[in-house]
């Protein structure tokens, strides 16, 4: 089959893309680490020992970042619809998060642990219809956000990518019911056409 001119493109840019360059350089699976790294370079998310949830980890580069800043000494529990090339130091979970079985196999990893960090790379599989995808995106972000309302301990953090679009100002209220403090930002490593924004929840709250 030929090559589309989309994909032709894609891939020149791909090749040329100082990201994967680095990515491969690093060892890293993907260039996705690079935006993880300027979260936690520009909101102090990761340090030793924690206990921190990557959801929607496949192929495993955030897990990768947080490994190597978190040591081995720290707990990781990742989670992805895709299967995931065995990490060192990191429990994998193959499964969809919005499955109530896949959900309760997590929780029984944790136990009796408490979870310092949520990170969340989930995404819906886009359909390029920009209703749909918005509200797949925004439901999974709601399903970190219970997640994190459930499990983080008092003064942790969450990271979700999101779109912007309809219930995103919705969402961010509620973040903000949970956290002392919700911040957006776009890291450079994220491409300049994607849509895509990171929302941070600061010092999760004591709940009642």
């Amino acid at each position: 089959m030929k090559r589309s001119r989309t994909s032709k493109s894609w891939m020149n840019e791909h090749v040329k893309d100082s990201y994967v360059k680095q990515a491969h350089s690093d060892g890293y699976r993907s260039r996705a680490a690079y935006k993880l790294i300027e979260a936690n370079k520009k909101f102090k998310l990761l340090t030793k020992n924690m206990v921190v949830v990557d959801l929607g980890s496949s192929p495993g580069s955030w897990s990768q970042a947080t490994v190597n800043i978190i040591g081995s000494q720290g707990k990781i529990f990742a989670l992805d619809i895709l299967e995931m090339e065995p990490i060192k130091n990191v429990n994998f979970v193959q499964g969809d998060f919005r499955e109530e079985n896949v959900l309760n196999h997590l929780e029984n990893k944790l136990g009796d642990l408490k979870v310092d960090l949520v990170i969340s790379d989930m995404a819906p599989n886009i359909s390029g219809i920009k209703t749909k995808d918005q509200a797949g995106i925004i439901h999974l972000n709601e399903l970190a956000l219970d997640f994190s309302r459930n499990w983080m301990k008092p003064n942790g953090n969450l990271l979700v990518k999101s779109f912007v679009g309809e219930q995103y100002e919705e969402f961010i209220e509620s973040a903000r019911k949970v956290f002392t403090k919700v911040v957006t930002f776009k890291p450079k490593a994220s491409r300049d056409r994607s849509s895509e924004i990171f929302i941070v929840g600061q010092k999760m709250k004591i709940m009642e």
